[in-house]
């Protein structure tokens, strides 16, 4: 298990969450701070069952905030109902007590399966082309050699069949997807069913770009 390297502010604050759980099943509840910081968070009293890598909302008073789930505590046992969050705009306010200097956060319990394949954030334009003929145009938040989450506010049902166009530099890297999960408001997370030879080899090149740079020191925003 790796070390926190951001200190955290231990405190117990009420907020709500809501997304999508690991049934595909739209939830909103409530939950308990155990401890804050600019990146991260672990909640207690979450009873919804969620999926690692999901992007859910939570909100604190009159504030709300995209989080990542990073770790989720295994049932039977002391974090049982907790879970670890990430903060994918820490630059948005959201709580109105301090918190500690900020510092780069790698702490990731192994407490439950990692993805197969890791995903990057990334900002990168994208087209999508329903079967039945609609396009839309969006951003995605992350992607990886097998999927991507592209933030939607009406996003498309599970199992929904798309083809996207990838922004990459001055071309795009298409591939065939399937809505693997939704969560209303935020976006939807795509698995690639289909991906040519050279559109693939194009993604891991900027995959390895973004690899590259997240090894690199980051100086936090103040």
């Amino acid at each position: 298990m790796g070390r926190r390297r951001q200190p955290r502010k231990e405190v117990q604050a009420p907020v709500r969450i809501f997304g999508t759980d690991s049934s595909g099943r739209v939830f909103s509840a409530k939950a308990k701070t155990v401890n804050v910081s600019q990146y991260g968070i672990e909640l207690s009293g979450v009873e919804s069952q969620l999926n690692l890598d999901e992007i859910i909302g939570l909100t604190y008073g009159e504030n709300r905030v995209h989080f990542r789930v990073k770790w989720v505590g295994q049932p039977g046992t002391a974090k049982a109902g907790h879970v670890g969050l990430l903060n994918i705009s820490p630059e948005k306010p959201l709580w109105d007590f301090p918190l500690p200097s900020p510092m780069p956060d790698n702490y990731q319990p192994q407490l439950v399966p990692q993805r197969k394949h890791t995903r990057f954030q990334c900002d990168n334009s994208v087209e999508l082309h329903t079967q039945g003929g609609a396009s839309f145009w969006a951003k995605i938040a992350d992607l990886s050699v097998g999927g991507c989450y592209v933030e939607m506010a009406i996003p498309l049902r599970v199992g929904t069949k798309v083809k996207v166009g990838i922004s990459i530099e001055e071309s795009k890297a298409w591939a065939d997807c399937e809505v693997a999960y939704s969560t209303p408001g935020f976006g939807i997370g795509l698995k690639f069913d289909k991906v040519s030879e050279s559109d693939l080899a194009r993604i891991r090149q900027f995959l390895a770009t973004r690899a590259d740079f997240a090894k690199k020191p980051q100086v936090p925003h103040r």
